[in-house]
């Protein structure tokens, strides 16, 4: 029997929330607002299915291009390949 490569293969410690966080998943990760050119770096909540990047986006660092509907357009460069990832707000953390 061939193996699965689904969308989350080989990302067992990648995708790995820590025991018992102060609490799974605050609303204020949902709500939370970023305006253009920001730069936010991708941290992929894995309780959360919808609007996940890839996991190999995971830890990288991107400017915020637009906004569609809940979602970010997020620019990052992959190697030397520019490319845009349709991103939830979860998934973002403002860079400080």
């Amino acid at each position: 029997m061939r193996r699965s490569r689904g969308f989350r293969s080989k990302t067992r410690y990648k995708l790995k929330k820590s025991i018992r966080v102060s609490r799974a998943n605050p609303i204020t990760k949902k709500i939370q607002t970023f305006d253009e050119n920001d730069l936010v770096h991708i941290i992929i909540d894995p309780s959360v299915h919808k609007g996940q990047p890839h996991p190999r986006f995971h830890g990288k660092t991107g400017k915020v291009d637009e906004k569609r509907g809940r979602a970010y357009i997020v620019d990052i460069n992959d190697g030397n390949k520019a490319k845009k990832l349709i991103i939830r707000p979860e998934h973002l953390k403002m860079q400080e």
